[in-house]
């Protein structure tokens, strides 16, 4: 028996990991279409997924934080544009 912790990915960790890949997919796309549609629902999936996943998870946090600068660019690119934001 040993007492070391077992390194492979738990059923949690695999969906908080695809939820931020969904998440980062989804906030890129609504830089062009719509970003005040898609945007919220793409960073709460990312708050979902920090929430399911470990400690020290990065790609959650990188969700996140693309999430948010994806907002920032995508309602600029609206506004210089006069494109609709919803």
């Amino acid at each position: 028996m040993s007492a070391e912790p077992s390194s492979t990915a738990g059923p949690a960790e695999l969906v908080a990991g695809f939820l931020s890949v969904v998440s980062i997919a989804g906030s890129a796309l609504a830089i062009f279409w719509n970003p005040l549609r898609v945007i919220p629902f793409t960073v709460l999936l990312a708050f979902i997924a920090v929430g399911m996943s470990p400690r020290g998870a990065r790609l959650p946090l990188l969700a996140v934080v693309i999430g948010a600068l994806c907002f920032i660019a995508g309602m600029t690119i609206a506004v210089t544009t006069n494109n609709p934001i919803y």
